[in-house]
Protein backbone atom coordinates (compact mmCIF):
# COMPACT_ATOMS: atom_id res chain seq x y z
CA UNK A 1 0.00 0.00 0.00
CA UNK A 2 2.83 2.38 0.85
CA UNK A 3 4.42 1.85 -2.55
CA UNK A 4 1.10 2.72 -4.18
CA UNK A 5 0.80 5.93 -2.17
CA UNK A 6 4.33 6.96 -3.05
CA UNK A 7 3.56 6.52 -6.75
CA UNK A 8 0.51 8.76 -6.70
CA UNK A 9 1.07 12.20 -8.20
CA UNK A 10 1.39 15.13 -5.81
CA UNK A 11 -1.75 16.74 -7.26
CA UNK A 12 -3.84 13.69 -6.41
CA UNK A 13 -2.52 13.62 -2.83
CA UNK A 14 -3.15 17.34 -2.41
CA UNK A 15 -6.73 17.04 -3.61
CA UNK A 16 -7.94 13.78 -2.09
CA UNK A 17 -6.03 13.21 1.16
CA UNK A 18 -7.64 15.86 3.30
CA UNK A 19 -10.79 15.42 5.42
CA UNK A 20 -12.61 18.27 3.73
CA UNK A 21 -12.87 16.22 0.55
CA UNK A 22 -15.10 13.72 2.40
CA UNK A 23 -17.00 16.48 4.23
CA UNK A 24 -18.06 18.35 1.10
CA UNK A 25 -20.48 15.71 -0.25
CA UNK A 26 -21.70 14.87 3.26
CA UNK A 27 -19.84 11.59 3.73
CA UNK A 28 -18.82 12.65 7.25
CA UNK A 29 -20.62 14.86 9.77
CA UNK A 30 -17.80 16.99 11.11
CA UNK A 31 -14.08 17.67 10.78
CA UNK A 32 -12.56 18.36 14.18
CA UNK A 33 -9.13 19.40 15.35
CA UNK A 34 -7.29 16.42 16.88
CA UNK A 35 -6.90 18.40 20.11
CA UNK A 36 -10.69 18.67 20.41
CA UNK A 37 -11.38 14.95 20.04
CA UNK A 38 -11.80 14.30 23.77
CA UNK A 39 -14.33 17.12 24.19
CA UNK A 40 -16.36 16.10 21.11
CA UNK A 41 -16.40 12.46 22.20
CA UNK A 42 -17.45 13.34 25.76
CA UNK A 43 -20.26 15.57 24.44
CA UNK A 44 -21.48 12.83 22.09
CA UNK A 45 -21.55 10.27 24.89
CA UNK A 46 -23.31 12.66 27.26
CA UNK A 47 -26.14 13.47 24.84
CA UNK A 48 -28.21 10.25 25.22
CA UNK A 49 -27.87 10.24 29.02
CA UNK A 50 -31.05 12.29 29.52
CA UNK A 51 -33.17 10.33 27.07
CA UNK A 52 -35.84 8.05 28.39
CA UNK A 53 -36.32 4.59 27.05
CA UNK A 54 -39.61 4.24 25.23
CA UNK A 55 -41.97 1.35 25.79
CA UNK A 56 -43.06 -1.13 23.18
CA UNK A 57 -45.05 0.62 20.52
CA UNK A 58 -47.99 -1.05 18.88
CA UNK A 59 -47.48 -1.12 15.17
CA UNK A 60 -50.28 0.28 13.10
CA UNK A 61 -49.84 -2.26 10.33
CA UNK A 62 -48.30 -5.62 10.76
CA UNK A 63 -49.00 -9.29 11.26
CA UNK A 64 -51.04 -9.61 14.45
CA UNK A 65 -50.76 -12.89 16.34
CA UNK A 66 -53.54 -15.40 15.69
Amino acid sequence: MRALCERLPAEYKAEFTHPFHAAEPGLIDDVIDPGGTRVKLADALEMPRGKKRGGARIKKHGNPPR
